[in-house]
């Protein structure tokens, strides 16, 4: 049976589900499908297109920009769908991190925040800086969540116990256990301070934010 690219696509998308992003190697790669390494040359260049291909795949959900008439829900809509997207692989998030670092990925997610913001009254320039902002609060924080995660999949957290009478302690509950809450709750914290911001901005009369 020949090799197409949509297989190569398929079997490196597994493995990252299944082992995570360390594990994803051309050689392993090859022998998952059945084929010699050299064959998975003919579909991808090397393994940096190959995981460019990977990111395209995960945001492929994201090339819909949002269609509401409010320009804070749509940049609450976009961050959410992208964290969804993250999630949704295993190291997702750290993958299309380095991966929008080499710019080997087409998805147009950035852009559609941008025009989140160009629509709704900010410059392009501010739009672009807005742009970059949210997608990487997006992505360091969904890093964070993952690795967080993983790491109490494997055991390998370990809280030392606080004492009722701790300075730590806040209304009863520690720092600690507050930062070990709902990871979607702390998300939509940041979210809204973010949308508050720009709000804020877009208030004032003397802001530079506005479209010139």
């Amino acid at each position: 049976m020949q090799l197409r690219r949509g297989d190569v696509l398929d079997g490196a998308m597994a493995i990252l589900d299944e082992f995570g992003l360390a594990d994803l190697t051309m050689r392993r790669l090859a022998t998952s499908l059945g084929v010699q390494p050299g064959a998975l040359y003919w579909h991808f260049p090397n393994k940096q297109t190959l995981l460019g291909a990977v990111v395209d795949k995960i945001l492929e959900g994201l090339d819909t920009p949002s269609d509401t008439d409010r320009w804070d829900e749509a940049y609450s809509e976009l961050a959410h769908r992208l964290r969804a997207a993250l999630l949704a692989h295993r190291d997702g998030a750290e993958l299309v991190s380095a991966t929008f670092a080499s710019r080997m990925t087409s998805s147009k997610v950035r852009e559609h925040f941008v025009a989140a913001g160009t629509d709704y009254g900010l410059s392009r320039e501010h739009a672009e800086l807005a742009a970059y902002a949210l997608l990487y609060y997006v992505l360091g924080h969904t890093v964070d969540e993952q690795s967080r995660a993983q790491m109490e999949e494997l055991g390998a957290l370990t809280r030392a116990p606080i004492s009722p009478d701790s300075p730590e302690v806040i209304g009863g509950e520690s720092d600690e256990n507050l930062l070990a809450g709902d990871p979607t709750v702390r998300f939509q914290f940041g979210l809204d301070l973010f949308i508050d911001g720009i709000r804020a901005r877009l208030a004032s009369p003397h802001s530079a934010l506005h479209t010139s």
